[in-house]
This record gives structure tokens, sequence and C-alpha cells, in this order.
């Protein structure tokens, strides 16, 4: 047990298959407590499409048991997905840290209503770069936003 106004450190280590239930879990969890993304698929599905995207992701999962996951296109360097159980708890800034290792851009959406992971991003070095129309029924707009290691951290 960490002792008061410590936090524990959460450990992150590359994801498996066989973790990708308990992203789903954090993922439907998230979007159904939102109240701005309508029609989430149940975990099953979800977990399906996590499993389909595996091969060609690199994934990396915080926690025992699992917390907060990230997931990077490699192909693209987008960001697919940071979700994190616990928010404010230094995990996201972690996650974020390994994103960027040994990449000069990223990329990522997120929703226009959630305010806090823009901030969170923009924190972070990221800026918006567009505003994008919903990709799916009952899905608020989103914008994109994209992050360049300076030259002076090169």
């Amino acid at each position: 047990r960490a002792a008061r106004g410590v936090r524990r450190m959460i450990p992150i280590r590359a994801a498996t298959p066989d973790d990708m239930p308990a992203c789903a879990r954090i993922v439907h969890d998230w979007e159904t407590c939102t109240g701005y993304i309508q029609g989430t698929p149940d975990v099953d599905t979800l977990t399906g499409y996590l499993a389909e995207a595996f091969p060609v992701r690199h994934m990396h999962v915080a926690g025992d048991p699992v917390e907060g996951y990230l997931s990077i296109d490699p192909s693209s360097n987008r960001i697919g997905a940071i979700y994190l159980a616990r928010p404010g708890q230094g995990t996201g800034k972690r996650l974020m840290d390994l994103a960027k290792e040994g990449r000069d851009t990223l990329w990522l959406t997120v929703y226009a209503p959630n305010t806090r992971a823009q901030a969170f991003y923009r924190r972070e070095g990221f800026t918006e770069t567009a505003r994008l129309d919903a990709d799916r029924d009952g899905a608020p707009p989103m914008l994109r936003m994209d992050w360049t290691r300076s030259e002076v951290a090169r």
C-alpha cells in the first residue's frame, strides 16, 4: 500500500492477446459513462475489434489487472487509443512518453466534448489541426491533434 500522498507506480508492459477483454472493458465502461457517446458496442464486440487490430498495432497495458492501455498504428504513427480506468494517476503521461519514444511525429483523434483529454494532449505538446465530423451514428464530432518532436529534443 502506498503512503498517503505518494502515487504507486503502475507497471506498464507490452500487451498480449489475452489482455484484449480487459482493454475492451475499459473502453466500454468509459464510453458508457460519457453521456455523449451513443450505441457503444458490448464488451465481446469490442474485444473482437481489438483482437483484430492487435497484430498490426503496438500495444501496451498498464497495471495488473489492466487499468489502461495504449495502441499505436506504427505505419501511420497514429495513436488509436489511450484509455485509463483511473485517470489522474500519472499513468497516461507514462503511456504517452512510451508512445513518443523513437518517433518524431504522432497524431490522434479525440471527441470534441472530451475537454479533459484535450487538455492532457495539449500539455503533451499536441495541437489541434482539424475538426472532423462524427464517424459513426451517435458519436460527437472529433478533433485531430498532432505532435512533432521539437528540434531541441532531437
